[in-house]
């Protein structure tokens, strides 16, 4: 692929899959990481293409056609089908906002490609559709940080073999490129181990937290506990108190009628007597108490209520903090990977540096 010739006007990351040739119906994957999916466009030959390069190889060269149809087939994973190539093609998003993206412009290239056939076959001149592309358009990058070194290696000339000076200038230009990619993507790392560092500190802070509101729901169901038995307590103390206050020994069987009727009187009054004078003072203190102890028991189930609320919340917090560290570390493997693939290509474009400088005059 010529870089004078063919320029990228869309670039996107995202998880690459072919349809298994056998069953039709399995996707296999083209790596255990993201690449990089591009449009390419060709203004001498005027034609679109979706290209991916993964290492030295091309996983995809797809010529857009009008007749091509780019179908969503869930929030995330979208995919088309590439007659010459005789396959389908699959991609997996990180979002769906870059499923989105990708597939609008799909749509752009598409009636691009239309335009460019419908004036082809009319036989009149030739204008560059890429130019209703222009709002989208990336600048355009050097070869190898597209698509790598390997790509590079693929479609390099014949006249590579005796290097002159422009060969070498454009080289330690490509080196200074890799030079830079690799800072960056040290910087990336490194800020990716600073949020993970946060988010571990986070979650140590949430456990803290979570093991604290614990014990204290211990103790307002010990402290609620105790004040249960003390009520159930007081109810027996009164029940056992309220005695009929006529039980005393009556006179004997041989005492008349009267006499009895005149000692029952007596008894009934002296039995008024002591309910005025002790009974009322008695059992309003003890029934104030009462009452005072139920309003401290419905104030510590509610307070217990609230407390095993917040305990549910900082629990789920707590597995949100877990998730997202996940996701960190995995986004920190991720950039590793990528880092060590960069300092590989740097070192191949070293070696390629120095066999030039070997075979110079």
């Amino acid at each position: 692929m010529s870089t004078a010739r063919e320029q990228p006007i869309f670039s996107t990351r995202a998880h690459v899959f072919q349809i298994d040739p056998a069953t039709k119906r399995n996707w296999i994957p083209a790596g255990k990481h993201a690449l990089t999916v591009s449009y390419f466009y060709d203004a001498t030959r005027n034609v679109y293409r979706i290209i991916s390069i993964g290492g030295a190889k091309a996983i995809i060269n797809s010529t857009v056609t009008p007749n091509m149809t780019f179908t969503k087939t869930s929030q995330k994973f979208g995919q088309w089908a590439d007659s010459r190539a005789n396959t389908v093609y699959g991609l997996g998003f990180a979002s769906e906002q870059h499923l989105t993206q990708f597939a609008e412009k799909f749509q752009e290239v598409k009636e691009a490609a239309r335009l460019a056939r419908e004036k082809s076959q009319d036989g009149g001149e030739l204008t560059s559709p890429a130019l209703g592309l222009a709002s989208h358009q990336v600048p355009p990058t050097p070869l190898v940080s597209a698509n790598g070194p390997g790509e590079e290696k693929l479609f390099r000339s014949q006249s590579a073999d005796a290097p002159g000076p422009t060969e070498r200038e454009r080289l330690k230009k490509m080196l200074s490129e890799g030079s830079v990619g690799e800072v960056q993507w040290e910087a990336e790392f490194f800020a990716l181990q600073d949020s993970n560092n946060k988010l571990a500190g986070a979650l140590r802070e949430a456990n803290a937290a979570a093991a604290q509101w614990r014990q204290q729901l211990e103790a307002q169901r010990a402290e609620a506990e105790r004040l249960r038995q003390r009520v159930a307590e007081l109810e027996a103390q009164a029940a056992s108190e309220v005695t009929p206050a006529s039980e005393k020994e009556g006179p004997g069987q041989g005492q008349s009628l009267e006499q009895l009727e005149a000692l029952v009187q007596t008894k009934d009054q002296e039995i008024q007597t002591l309910k005025s004078q002790t009974g009322g003072p008695r059992e309003a203190p003890e029934a104030a108490e009462r009452e005072e102890t139920q309003q401290k028991v419905q104030d510590l189930e509610t307070r217990n209520a609230e407390l095993e609320h917040q305990l549910r919340a900082t629990e789920r917090s707590l597995e949100e903090a877990r998730a997202e560290r996940e996701r960190a570390r995995a986004e920190v493997g991720r950039a590793a990977q990528l880092l060590d693939v960069r300092l590989f290509e740097l070192s191949e474009l070293r070696e390629g540096l120095a066999r030039l400088a070997e075979a110079a005059p």
